[in-house]
């Protein structure tokens, strides 16, 4: 199986680098392209196919990513167009706010009845196997949107939805990881206000929140009721809890995801 990634940007080059760790391929079944030499030297000794031709990319693909600004996919679907005409193969769609509409008329989806379209919102956690893709099925029969779902699942976690939320997902995922990052960052500097150096309090905070995401995932518990287990009455938990609510730590959080999407 030949899979092209176009573009090899922050999230390109993450989903490159996280598929050849996955074991789903070998690198030298992965081209990735891009106009930019610089961008590509990263991958100079991954064993990969690296290019800046688009067409030479696509020759011979099953799959197709295209991960590039959304100002510039209609721009890359006409140049590879020639190469992609009448073949089978699944395009996927990496660029936040293309409608599946637009990118169906510049595929033209009518007169090529082997091709499957996909859209698909994943997190820069790919290049870790660590990804939340939010994953949409345009133009595709449920064999091969398992193959594509599959293959996500290899780097992270897969959820197969509907076109209207993925807004929602891009606010809550992608963007998430950077709101979860400040969290991180935030209570490494309260670690080092209360007496830890920052290099001791970094590999604190972060232990701290791979366990909670653990033992959520572990559990299937509600984060409210792993929170019980540590709040006694009148302890330290409760009152650190109660100074961050009346900071409105819950509401900022929630009001900055609704933000996220204009709202």
């Amino acid at each position: 199986m030949k899979i092209a990634i176009i573009g090899a940007g922050a999230m390109g080059g993450a989903l490159a680098e996280g598929l050849m760790k996955s074991e789903a391929l070998t690198p030298s079944d992965l081209v990735i392209s891009d106009p930019s030499t610089a961008a590509l030297s990263r991958f100079d000794k991954s064993g990969a196919v690296i290019t800046t031709d688009n067409l030479l990319a696509v020759e011979g693909a099953s799959i197709v990513f295209i991960v590039v600004k959304p100002w510039l996919v209609q721009q890359v679907i006409e140049g590879i167009s020639p190469s992609i005409q009448g073949k089978r193969l699944s395009i996927v769609v990496i660029a936040a706010g293309v409608a599946s509409d637009d990118i169906c008329k510049w595929l033209r989806c009518d007169d090529n009845a082997d091709l499957s379209v996909f859209l698909a919102i994943p997190n820069t956690a790919i290049a870790v196997k660590e990804s939340m893709t939010f994953l949409v099925p345009v133009k595709a029969t449920e064999t091969v949107t398992s193959q594509i779902s599959d293959l996500f699942d290899r780097v992270g976690g897969c959820l197969i939805t509907e076109e209207r939320l993925l807004a929602a997902g891009t606010t809550l995922a992608s963007c998430g990881i950077a709101y979860a990052m400040r969290y991180i960052r935030a209570s490494i500097e309260g670690g080092v206000e209360i007496g830890f150096k920052a290099a001791n309090a970094q590999e604190i905070v972060l232990q701290t929140v791979k366990g909670a995401v653990a033992l959520l995932q572990s559990t299937g518990h509600h984060p409210e009721e792993e929170i019980d287990k540590v709040t006694t009455p009148g302890g330290v938990t409760i009152r650190g809890l109660n100074e961050m609510e009346h900071a409105g730590f819950s509401s900022a959080v929630i009001r900055g995801l609704k933000a996220g999407m204009g709202k």
